[in-house]
């Protein structure tokens, strides 16, 4: 990557600069100040697609929040669809690591179904966004329902989801504990693990096939996410008859993946749209049952069909009440 270009890249300070709107409800789901949804409704009566969104900041809350997608919901918002902003505890916060942040995730992605009616939202149509170390978050609650019941983050009967969308995520855990040129540091997966290091429920690829369909876009101008772990997944998702798409963008950094009005964001609403309007979705892979695992059927199935680069990222303010 040239001086001129890197240059020309978007930074944190780029995007919260602009103006932000408001959510339109907080939900709680558990007792901690990160324990909450923030859910963006829009106009008409429903029910509304909706995109579960996960934000990324190294799954640490001191580096960001739900906040830092704020732009791209109230984008979506404007365009149709409702967006389920979801927080989890970060590992440098009590109760945050394994297993409470990805407890939080799944929780969180749940109280979409159990509030569905009461918010006209259609559980139906789901796709589940994720950014950075939301990446990571997002391909592993489509993949959950493959934990064994016996397992401490197991849940009966999960969020279907139609597909999701990794944005500059990093899925490999096991990859990123041995990748120092990953902008989230190779500590990190440590402090999210614990001393146990459990890959075997938590790394994406040890679940494959997720049985869903799998879109990453990716920047390779990117300088927290090697591009490597990108096409290195989508590999793997391969080999494991998963149907797996890589989404490269020109010129695109980590920010520009969250940021409307890129190339990288236009990108990304375009799979939305097909996603959710049931064309474009490709072949899902197969989702017979595992022996000891709980399908993802066992809800109401979907119809067929880091650290920032310069400056910080922005914080959420207040807590809407």
């Amino acid at each position: 990557m040239t001086a001129a270009t890197e240059s020309a890249l978007l930074t944190w300070n780029d995007l919260s600069a602009r103006p932000r709107a408001d959510a339109d409800k907080t939900i709680a789901y558990g007792a901690d100040q990160m324990q909450k949804v923030d859910l963006w409704l829009p106009k008409g009566p429903g029910p509304h697609p909706v995109v579960l969104m996960v934000h990324g900041g190294c799954w640490q809350t001191s580096i960001a929040d739900r906040s830092i997608m704020d732009w791209v919901a109230a984008d979506l918002r404007a365009d149709g669809y409702a967006v389920w902003n979801i927080d989890y505890r970060g590992v440098d916060r009590a109760g945050g690591g394994f297993p409470g942040t990805f407890a939080d995730a799944a929780a969180a992605a749940d109280l979409l179904f159990d509030k569905a009616a009461e918010y006209r939202l259609d559980p139906a149509r789901v796709v589940v966004v994720g950014h950075s170390a939301g990446g990571h978050l997002a391909l592993w609650l489509a993949g959950r329902h493959r934990l064994q019941a016996s397992h401490v983050l197991y849940r009966p009967a999960p969020l279907p989801v139609r597909a999701v969308i990794s944005l500059g995520g990093l899925p490999d855990l096991e990859a990123v504990a041995a990748s120092p040129d990953n902008g989230c540091g190779t500590e990190v997966v440590g402090r999210l693990l614990g001393p146990g290091r459990d890959f075997a429920n938590t790394s994406v690829p040890r679940l494959l096939p997720l049985g869903v369909p799998q879109h990453l876009v990716n920047g390779r101008e990117d300088r927290i996410i090697p591009y490597r772990m990108a096409t290195d997944y989508v590999a793997r998702a391969k080999a494991a008859d998963d149907a797996a798409v890589l989404h490269e963008v020109p010129q695109t950094g980590h920010v520009e993946l969250v940021t409307p009005g890129t190339a990288a964001w236009a990108e990304t609403k375009r799979l939305i749209r097909q996603i959710l309007s049931g064309t474009g979705r490709g072949t899902a892979a197969r989702t017979e049952g595992v022996e000891g695992r709980s399908p993802q059927a066992d809800r109401p199935a979907a119809p067929p069909l880091h650290q920032p680069a310069a400056g910080s990222p922005p914080r959420s303010g207040e807590e809407q009440q």
